[in-house]
C-alpha cells in the first residue's frame, strides 16, 4: 500500500434503522453515499458515534482464510510449501460487539485473532507486485474455530461448521486504509488478558502472496475478505468470556461469549 496514502476509517453502520457507510473521525461519522470500492462521496450527515450501531463493515461476496500462516502457531507442524486456504460462508459473520454463540453439542471452541484483507477490485491471476493494488484495506476478524470438529476423534471431512458456524466470523470495527499492513501489531484478549500478541511482519506468507496465490485459481472481487492467518496458541472460550481482537491502527474488535 502506498505509504502516502491517508489513513482513513470506513465503517458500515445503522441509523434509525437504516444501514449506511461512514468514515468514522474521531467520535464523528460523516455519511457517504456511493461506491464504497469505487466512486463515493459525503453526504453532509453526521452522526456521533455513541447513536450509531456498528455493522461488519462490508458485506462480501466470499470469504477466504489461511490456515498456518504463522510459525508460532505452528507447534510441531511443518511449515507449508503454499498458503493453505479454506472458505468461511458469509452466514459466519457477526457484527462488532455482538455475540459469539457457542452452538449446541461443541465443546472445545476457540478465538483465532487475525488481520482480515478487505479486496477492492477485480484480482485474477495477479502477481505479489500487482497484489497490493487490488487490496482496498485492512480490518480485524475472528476466525473462530471449534477444534473437535476441526481435527477430533469424529472431525467432519471439511471445516464447513468448525469454522463456518453462525457467528463464528466476527469482523470490524473498520476498514482502514493507508496502513502499512505488512507491519503490524496483532493483539487478542480473553477477559482482558493478552493471550496473543505478533506483528504481522511475521505472516510465513505475507499478505500480496496470499493475494497472488488465491487469484491464480479463484477471481477476487471487490469486498471479498481473506483472513491471514492467527498466530501463537489459542484456547477454549466459555460462555461469559470476553474476546477481543485489537490491530494496530484499525482498533479492537469486541465480542461477547454466549
Amino acid at each position: 500500500m502506498d505509504p502516502a496514502q491517508t489513513v482513513t476509517k470506513y465503517i458500515r453502520y445503522e441509523y434509525d434503522s437504516t444501514a449506511a457507510y461512514g468514515i468514522l473521525q474521531g467520535e464523528t461519522v460523516h455519511e457517504i453515499q456511493g461506491d464504497l470500492f469505487g466512486s463515493r462521496g459525503l453526504t453532509g450527515k453526521q452522526h456521533a458515534l455513541a447513536d450509531i450501531r456498528l455493522l461488519y463493515p462490508c458485506v462480501p461476496p466470499k470469504i477466504l482464510a489461511v490456515g498456518r500462516n504463522y510459525k508460532s502457531h505452528l507447534g510441531t507442524r511443518p511449515q507449508p510449501v503454499n498458503p493453505e486456504m479454506f472458505y468461511k460462508p458469509t452466514s459466519a459473520l457477526q457484527h462488532p460487539g455482538e455475540p459469539i454463540v457457542i452452538p449446541p453439542e461443541a465443546q472445545n471452541v476457540h478465538y483465532e485473532g487475525e488481520l482480515v484483507l478487505v479486496i477492492g477490485r477485480q484480482a485474477r491471476n495477479v502477481s505479489p507486485a500487482e497484489a497490493p493494488a487490488c487490496v482496498f484495506g485492512v480490518t480485524c476478524g475472528n476466525d473462530i474455530s471449534e477444534r473437535d470438529w476441526q481435527n477430533g476423534a469424529q472431525k467432519d471431512l471439511q471445516w464447513w461448521r468448525a469454522k463456518g458456524s453462525d457467528t463464528f466470523a466476527p469482523l470490524g470495527p473498520a476498514i482502514v486504509t493507508g496502513l502499512d499492513y505488512g507491519n503490524l501489531l496483532l493483539r487478542t484478549r480473553l477477559n482482558g488478558e493478552v493471550v496473543q500478541e505478533q506483528s504481522t511482519s511475521d505472516l510465513i506468507f505475507d499478505c500480496p502472496t496470499v493475494v497472488s496465490w488465491i487469484s491464480r485459481w479463484v477471481t477476487l472481487y471487490p469486498g471479498d475478505l481473506i483472513y491471514t492467518g492467527t498466530p501463537q496458541t489459542t484456547r477454549k472460550m466459555n460462555p461469559g468470556d470476553v474476546v477481543e481482537v485489537e490491530i494496530e491502527g484499525v482498533g479492537v474488535l469486541r465480542n461477547r461469549v454466549e
